[in-house]
């Protein structure tokens, strides 16, 4: 297998959409693979990976077979492709493939949203906190122990309570500054599940982490049926999608019930794996046959879901950290002016 970084979700979503498109024109896959390597001006990663695909699909090979030697593609979509190809659904399975993959990207895009603002305030507060503690505060000082001989004295006092301040405050964001790092870390790591549980501390952030993981599975387990699997067993491969181990540990229950006979819709309803409104949803359409689109429609709800609760998230950290900032600042200023009001008075 090529040893070739893999495809960004964004890219995955664009060369799903366009197989599609093509084979839903009827080009085979062989010339289908072959216009995109031709279509590719650039001789970067997926030029070069198109362009061993192309080879490997002429001598024989699946679509889903060169997808795998490629090495640039995700496991779950050359499950999927292949699956689609043994059960002749290959156009709809891409197609349902580059959505599921455009819906993680706005997901994703939108959760670095979530760190990047808030990091960018934090590092903006300590930037403003640094200038005041060796830059503003200092100047001032020096002219009123001109003034007076003593910083302490009388309402010059108040210098001393901005220094008091400013300290702890960037105290405070460098740890939080660290916290994040070190929280990353450990995400990208081995440490993914201490930083789970520490952010479900956080209602929002709870209730986000369930929705991206109902979000994953249900994408999952709607492109697995499609591809021609059974419910059960669409359930279980769809459970290795999810990666958040309160849905996991739901999902196992849901599996339980199914293996006593109940359908997927009644069982998800029986341990509360969705809302009530969703489950609502599934078992009306379980019954009369209509699962693929009620799938695809709660997908969109659990998918707008999640952006409203990443904006909410990012609305309730933004005049936060703003909060901090003028509050900050304001003490600071005050800290200087007032023992300035104090001399005019006494010159007046």
């Amino acid at each position: 297998m090529a040893d070739h970084k893999k495809l960004d979700l964004l890219g995955i979503s664009a060369f799903c959409e366009s197989m599609g498109m093509m084979t839903r024109a009827g080009i085979p896959v062989s010339e289908a693979v072959s216009l995109m390597s031709s279509g590719q001006n650039n001789k970067g990663q997926l030029q070069e990976a198109l362009t061993e695909m192309e080879k490997h699909v002429e001598e024989g090979n699946s679509l889903a077979g060169a997808m795998k030697i490629s090495g640039i593609f995700p496991e779950y979509a050359e499950k999927m492709v292949e699956a689609g190809e043994s059960t002749g659904k290959l156009e709809d399975i891409l197609f349902r493939l580059s959505s599921y993959y455009k819906e993680q990207y706005s997901i994703n895009r939108k959760l670095r949203s979530v760190i990047i603002y808030p990091t960018a305030m934090i590092i903006m507060i300590i930037i403003v906190l640094l200038i005041m503690l060796f830059a503003v505060l200092p100047s001032f000082s020096e002219v009123y122990k001109t003034l007076t001989g003593n910083i302490s004295s009388g309402s010059y006092a108040y210098i001393n309570i901005a220094y008091i301040f400013c300290w702890v405050v960037l105290g405070l964001m460098v740890l939080l500054v660290a916290a994040v790092i070190i929280g990353l870390l450990m995400w990208r790591g081995n440490g993914k599940r201490t930083v789970e549980k520490v952010l479900a501390k956080n209602k929002t952030c709870a209730a986000l982490l369930e929705d991206m993981a109902l979000y994953r599975f249900t994408s999952a387990y709607e492109v697995y049926l499609a591809s021609g699997a059974m419910q059960d067993e669409a359930v279980i491969d769809a459970l290795k999608m999810v990666d958040y181990e309160p849905v996991e540990e739901k999902i196992r229950q849901v599996i339980r019930r199914m293996e006593e006979g109940v359908g997927f819709a009644q069982a998800a309803n029986d341990i509360g794996l969705y809302e009530p409104i969703y489950c609502r949803m599934l078992i009306p359409g379980e019954r009369s046959g209509n699962t693929d689109d009620v799938l695809r429609r709660l997908n969109e709800l659990l998918a707008n879901d999640c952006a409203d609760r990443t904006e909410k998230l990012t609305g309730t950290i933004e005049p936060l950290l703003s909060g901090i900032l003028m509050i900050t600042i304001a003490i600071a200023l005050l800290s200087v002016m007032l023992p300035l009001i104090g001399i005019m008075n006494s010159i007046g």
